[in-house]
């Protein structure tokens, strides 16, 4: 995890049960999961198990903002255990089992299979999800229409993708071909491609669909995706944003421009994004979170909680090895 993650003492049945699940804890206090734990005062200290999809700059930010809300609301009275899945779906089952078996008081569920790991192990305990593009999609509603009710509610990382899409034409007004290069097995993913392919080709453009089941085939999908393209499109893809400098190492050269959903694989491998801040969302879930431990809120009737802001971005570098001038109101990535 990333540095600023703290490593949990403490917490014996929780920290047995999760043995082997591929992450560090967190901890704010001490105290034995699975038992009803007390700090120095006497009030109880809840349990927060994180569920992370795997490591990559976005997701260890939000993580990162959830436990800095979380913990500037309770002090000690919260104790936060992070596990990372290492973005294996049954990893996932698997800490999520272990959290409801420890008997945690609230999952924060960070990305779309970690969000639906928690929600087939529980519909009891109180569920956060964050860097979720559209609940709908990652959780089968037919009907969502903005709250999920139950037991889960949460933070989305959906940028307008309109916006993304007219961000490209804005870009690249005189491309004709554009490849959306995704990863098959990330809902969400697919989501956006669908959207933002749809809007660019009203605008005219002719759009491939490059989808990759896995990391194992990026490179060759990617490589696909560049000979056939003037540009490239890649959504808030975990797996991308975990594998960039793949992306980079065969578009760069090959002089195909990207423009990412996000900022992280915009500084890998991309030119320009419209982004928002992962810190923020998650801070806003740590937040929600320290609402429903205290009573002051229902989770069933907490609607999902959007960006307040977007922000256009782009990657100095790439742009001066492409030759590419950024349009008036982008601001550089630092």
């Amino acid at each position: 995890m990333k540095k600023g993650l703290a490593i949990l003492v403490g917490g014996c049945m929780l920290a047995l049960s999760l043995t082997g699940c591929g992450g560090s804890g967190s901890s704010a206090a001490g105290g034995s999961s699975g038992s009803v734990a007390t700090g120095s005062d006497g009030a109880k200290v809840f349990q927060v198990g994180v569920l992370q999809q795997m490591e990559h700059e976005a997701l260890d930010a939000a993580t990162q903002g959830f436990q800095d809300a979380l913990t500037e609301a309770l002090g000690d009275q919260v104790e936060i255990t992070v596990q990372n899945a290492q973005n294996d779906s049954n990893t996932c089952t698997t800490i999520a089992t272990s959290f409801v078996s420890s008997g945690v008081d609230l999952i924060m569920a960070n990305a779309t299979n970690a969000l639906q790991a928690a929600a087939a192990a529980t519909d009891t305990i109180p569920i956060l999800g964050t860097s979720i593009t559209e609940y709908g999609v990652a959780l089968s509603l037919s009907d969502f229409n903005g709250t999920v009710g139950g037991n889960i509610s949460g933070t989305s990382d959906l940028a307008p993708l309109d916006q993304q899409a007219a961000m490209l034409q804005e870009w690249f007004p005189d491309a004709e071909k554009v490849g959306l290069l995704y990863c098959s097995g990330e809902p969400n993913s697919q989501y956006q491609v669908d959207v933002v392919k749809a809007e660019l080709e009203e605008m005219g453009y002719t759009c491939t669909l490059y989808p990759f089941s896995d990391s194992n085939d990026l490179a060759t999908i990617t490589t696909s995706a560049a000979a056939e393209s003037d540009v490239i499109y890649v959504p808030t893809d975990n797996t991308v944003a975990s594998n960039r400098g793949i992306v980079d190492g065969i578009c760069r050269p090959a002089k195909v421009p990207v423009i990412a959903g996000e900022e992280g694989i915009c500084a890998g491998c991309g030119v320009a994004t419209l982004s928002i801040s992962y810190y923020d969302i998650g801070y806003k879930t740590g937040e929600m979170a320290a609402q429903i431990l205290t009573g002051e809120a229902d989770i069933a009737t907490m609607p999902i909680e959007y960006a307040p802001q977007f922000t256009k971005k782009y990657n100095a570098a790439i742009c001066e090895e492409l030759g590419l001038t950024a349009p008036e109101g982008y601001e550089a990535i630092g």
